[in-house]
């Protein structure tokens, strides 16, 4: 029997048993889809993330007050309650150094804005003029605290405070009130939505002289750190670590951490949490293998007057052995392309639902879900195929 009269004969097979042809394409199916689905939400998710931090800057590094591992955590630090303030002195050492190219010391609170008769309770940013390109964010009208204007009472509004209390667009120049001072409007963020569950379209930024007299503190929530180059990353945070401890009478009372170790520790972990559900999902692809096997080993025993009838002519053992794993063959390519159809329409669906994560099958995930499934169909047929081939072809020939 030549290689294609096998084909043809399998195929023929398979489709002459519709509906036991149909469970087994079935269960492949969806364990391909499942495959691809879990993938490429687990792949979606460890991009979003790093996209996330990517969007915070460029070679970042950020100081902050206390030790993580003697305090267990920042939530002091928003407080006041590290062991040491990080102050404006402190960011004006760390900003000479060869290694820093701009830093931005940060004090983060909430006051009421009030223009007219609409107020609101507001997220306001201390800072300076070098948050704007640390940070990567735009205005779409005015200036970000110019440089040297840090003494004087300017504010600039987030796209969504400015539509809110400005309806009719004409937003610079204009005064408001946060908390007891008044403040000029002097620009406006273009609007960039969510980062890191922070919505910078609803912020107000002053300078940081005023945010510390607004919020009656001398201690800074973070700074902000720009290293000149990605090879510069590593020197400055042991140079800013070395400066800190120096001012701070040899205490390691702060916490150096970079933008690319972040971005390390999430991609393994999400990483890892991708192969996690892709081999819980590959799972079911095990069990539609056992199904192959149980449907295969029943239709041996049904299909006995055929396989003595092709034994009697002829037929060696060797191409009835083919003409079984041929017929795993088509079923498991039949569910594989079925199920990474269904995959890619969930993971679509996903991507439409939620657009914000790239919720993309990995294309490694994709070929091992269908190669797995051929593997398993064919695996699967060899204990049917080798009952069928042992058969006596005159015992089968009469049914017994």
């Amino acid at each position: 029997m030549t290689p294609l009269d096998t084909l043809k004969l399998s195929l023929k097979t398979v489709l002459s048993y519709r509906t036991r042809s149909l469970l087994i394409v079935l269960a492949m199916a969806l364990g391909v889809a499942a495959v691809v689905v879990l993938t490429a939400l687990g792949d979606g998710a460890r991009r979003y993330v790093v996209g996330q931090f990517s969007s915070l800057g460029t070679n970042l590094i950020i100081v902050l007050p206390g030790r993580a591992e003697t305090s267990g955590g920042f939530p002091g630090a928003a407080l006041g309650q590290t062991p040491r303030d990080l102050t404006l002195e402190d960011a004006r050492f760390v900003s000479q150094l060869p290694q820093v190219r701009r830093l931005a010391p940060l004090n983060v609170g909430v006051a009421e804005l009030t223009v007219g008769g609409r107020l609101r309770e507001v997220t306001v940013l201390g800072s300076t003029s070098d948050l704007l390109p640390i940070r990567h964010m735009k205005l779409s009208q005015g200036s970000f605290l110019a440089q040297g204007s840090e003494r004087s009472a300017q504010i600039v509004l987030g796209s969504q405070l400015a539509r809110e209390f400005f309806p009719d667009g004409k937003v610079v120049g204009q005064r408001v009130r946060l908390g007891d001072s008044r403040f000029l409007v002097s620009g406006v963020l273009a609007s960039q939505g969510e980062s890191m569950g922070f919505n910078s379209d609803e912020i107000a930024i002053i300078p940081i002289d005023y945010a510390q007299e607004l919020f009656n503190t001398e201690s800074l929530f973070r700074i902000l750190v720009e290293a000149k180059s990605r090879g510069a990353i590593e020197p400055a945070k042991t140079a800013i670590n070395h400066v800190l401890r120096l001012r701070h009478d040899g205490e390691e009372d702060v916490t150096v951490i970079t933008q690319d170790a972040v971005l390390a520790t999430f991609d393994r972990i999400l990483r890892a949490l991708t192969l996690g559900v892709a081999g819980i999902a590959a799972i079911s692809l095990a069990v539609a293998g056992i199904l192959v096997m149980n449907v295969m080993l029943v239709a041996v025993a049904q299909r006995t007057s055929e396989i003595g009838l092709l034994k009697a002519i002829g037929a060696p053992s060797a191409d009835i052995r083919r003409l079984f794993f041929a017929e795993a063959a088509w079923l498991s390519l039949a569910g594989g392309a079925i199920g990474y159809a269904l995959g890619n329409f969930g993971a679509w669906m996903i991507r439409l639902a939620y657009p914000v994560l790239p919720a993309w099958p990995p294309v490694w995930a994709s070929v091992a879900g269908v190669a797995t499934a051929l593997v398993t169909g064919i695996v699967a047929s060899l204990l049917p195929a080798a009952r069928a081939a042992k058969l006596d072809p005159v015992r089968a020939l009469s049914g017994k």
